[in-house]
Formats: structure tokens, sequence, C-alpha cells
């Protein structure tokens, strides 16, 4: 009986209309739009210090930053929820659990071959794996447990979440530490010989729960508005308060412990609110998922210009992710090739090869990121009314 509760029977399935949520379509385009700001920020205005370096940086730097760190989270925790409402359409557990492995491989794929070669420009130093990795190989995962029974999906998201920052940091001495290595750890330089090497920053078992939260919350997206919010509301406040008691006792759920600081008391409050996202620690997805939470339950009655700009990217949102990168690393490269004489991949380039004219500029940045979201509005805007006029299967893989 548990077992059924994972998945939609067959016969409910067929008597459930796919719930069109909006408030999912409007957070995913504003995790969309603020992940591009991260993005621009790195190919625009790379800096010397780590934004997060409460020693050295600004409040504006640091802000640009940390405001980010509520990208991934969101956007693996609502592919989740997206794949409970996906099944409730499909004929039966065999057909999702099919989708989810195929789709899962193509996003390991297009990782490392699409996402990498935009990202540096086809140089391949290193092949770097992200989020959409995570993503990928934690369908293929889902893929088979969705058939085990809700409530062990249950203590596992949360044993995973709770737990996974007592894990010990690997150090490469084996392959069979470059596959740990994989699963969980700090990111981690693998050496693959005569290939370039893995970057591991996105390890699979904390973003895999991540996704698994998503798809176990899934159900109260069928239920009236009117149920669903407080049930939203009150998760997410759980989690702030949970992130802001442990925090403030600093004995666990973060690597980093939190400090007064010589620079004053608003570099203390980046000090508080700096927490790990590589991996996501426990008090790191207490923060962002705590106000996606939040987000969710009062935006499904949202209206206005901004939500539905919002609406048309969380509608397309692999699409987004694919164009933004492709015209924020052509946009980079016409900048320098300009300013410099030379096209240069400024954040995959070591400190001491940048141009000598080069300096940092947020400014520059926020006005990239802000022409780059003007330009991709109409491409989204055409490619969710062609999703929308036509079934071709190969739209559901990109």
């Amino acid at each position: 009986m548990e077992a059924a509760t994972t998945l939609p029977p067959l016969a409910r399935a067929r008597r459930t209309a796919f719930p069109r949520v909006q408030a999912i379509d409007i957070v995913r385009g504003l995790v969309m739009v603020v992940m591009a700001l991260d993005h621009v920020r790195e190919f625009w205005n790379p800096t010397l210090m780590q934004p997060e370096d409460v020693t050295q940086t600004s409040i504006a730097l640091f802000l640009t930053r940390w405001v980010t760190h509520f990208c991934a989270p969101t956007f693996v925790f609502l592919s989740g929820t997206s794949v409970y409402l996906y099944a409730l359409k499909q004929p039966s557990r065999g057909a999702v659990s099919r989708f989810l492995l195929t789709r899962g491989l193509w996003l390991v794929v297009l990782e490392v071959f699409i996402v990498n070669w935009l990202l540096q420009w086809h140089q391949y130093q290193f092949v770097l794996l992200q989020v959409i990795w995570a993503i990928g190989w934690s369908m293929v995962l889902l893929a088979g447990l969705i058939w085990l029974p809700r409530w062990l999906l249950i203590t596992l998201a949360v044993v995973v979440i709770g737990g996974h920052n007592m894990l010990p940091t690997i150090v490469l001495k084996t392959p069979a530490d470059a596959v740990l290595a994989l699963l969980h750890n700090r990111p981690t330089i693998i050496p693959l010989p005569g290939l370039p090497p893995l970057m591991a920053a996105y390890t699979l078992v904390p973003w895999f729960a991540v996704m698994l939260a998503g798809y176990l919350i899934g159900p109260w997206f069928q239920l009236p508005l009117a149920e669903r919010q407080p049930r939203l509301r009150l998760a997410g406040v759980v989690l702030l308060v949970l992130f802001v008691v442990l925090r403030a006792v600093n004995v666990y759920g973060d690597p980093g412990p939190w400090s007064v600081q010589p620079r004053g008391l608003a570099y203390t409050v980046l000090s508080f609110l700096n927490v790990a996202k590589y991996p996501p620690s426990l008090l790191f997805l207490c923060m962002t998922l705590g106000v996606a939470l939040l987000l969710l339950s009062g935006l499904e009655t949202a209206t206005g210009r901004v939500s539905q700009w919002l609406r048309t990217f969380g509608q397309v949102p692999f699409f987004y992710y694919l164009l933004h990168l492709l015209l924020n690393s052509v946009g980079a490269a016409i900048w320098t090739s300009l300013a410099f004489g030379r096209s240069v991949d400024l954040g995959f380039t070591e400190v001491k090869n940048w141009p000598v004219g080069y300096h940092s500029s947020l400014l520059r940045a926020y006005a990239a990121w802000a022409l780059l979201i003007l330009v991709l509005y109409w491409p989204c805007r055409w490619y969710r009314q062609f999703k929308q006029q036509h079934t071709y299967w190969w739209l559901s893989y990109l």
C-alpha cells in the first residue's frame, strides 16, 4: 500500500488533470534570472578575492554572490516536484522510470560536452561537473527509487539532508576515492590519464536528496490553494527558524562557523549568512529552501507583467539555461575583443593572464545582466508557444 502512494496509480492519474502550478513557473523563472547574474559576474566581473570572503569582499559583491545561492537548490528541488507532476499524466510508473533514465543520461551528456564547451570556449582545461550533471544523475537514481515506499523515501531524504555534513572529506589516493569524491566531497579535481581532469563542483549525494525532497512534496501541489499555501508557508518558516537556531549555536550544520568580524556589524551579519554550497550544507539548504517554500506559498495568485515575464522563463528552463550561456559567452568574447584587443575567457583564465587594462566593475556586470535578460525574453516566449502548439517527443528533453 505504501509503495503505491509513491506514484499515483494509473486509474487516478487518468482522472487527475495535470496541474499547471503558476507559483512553480514564477519561482523557477526568478531562479533563472538570478542565476544569470552569477554567470554574468563570472564572465564580466571576476575578482581577485572570493566574493564570499568576508575579510576582503564588499557588501555589494558579497550580496551579489549570496543571492544567487538560492538558485541551484530551488531549481533542483523544483525539478523533483516537476517529476511528480509529470508522473500524474503518464500511463504507468515504468514509463516514468524510462523517461527519467533517458533524460537524466541526456543531461549528463549535455553538461560534459555542451555546457563545458560554452563555459570554457572549447578549451577544456577541465570538465566542470555542475548542476545539470547533478540533476541528470539524480533523475537516473530517481528512476529506480520511485518504486520504493514513500515512507522510505522520506526517511532517506531527511537522513541525507540532515546528516551528510558528518561525512568525512575524501583525499584522493585510490580510484575508489575518486568515485567517493563524486558522491560527496568538497570541490575536487580528479585526474584522468590522457584526458582533461574532472572538477566535481556538485557532488551527487546531497543534491539528489534535494531533488528527492522536491519529488516528495509534489502531492501538496494537488491540494486546493487554501490547503497548499499554509503547508508551504509553515514548512518554509520551520526551515528558516532551524537555520537561525543552528547557525546561532555554531556547532553543527555547516563546516564554516560564523564569527564576529573586525570590519563591523555588517560583516558579522555576512559571516552569519555565509554558509557552504559545495557541498550544500544542512544550513545552506535550510536557508535557501526555506525562502523558496515561502515564495511558492505566496506567488500562486501573483499578477502583473513581471510575474508573467518570470513565468515565461520558468516554463522553458532548460532552453533558457543553454541560450543564456551561449549569449553570455558570445557577449563576453565580443566585449573583451573590443576592450583588450583579444577575446579572453576571464572566468576560466588564470589571474596572471588577465589583460593589463582589466579592472572589476559590478556596474558593468549588472548592465550586461540586464541586457541579457531583455534579449532572452523573446526567444523564450517563442519557444514556450512552440512547445504549447506541438507534441514532438524531443520537446520533453529540451
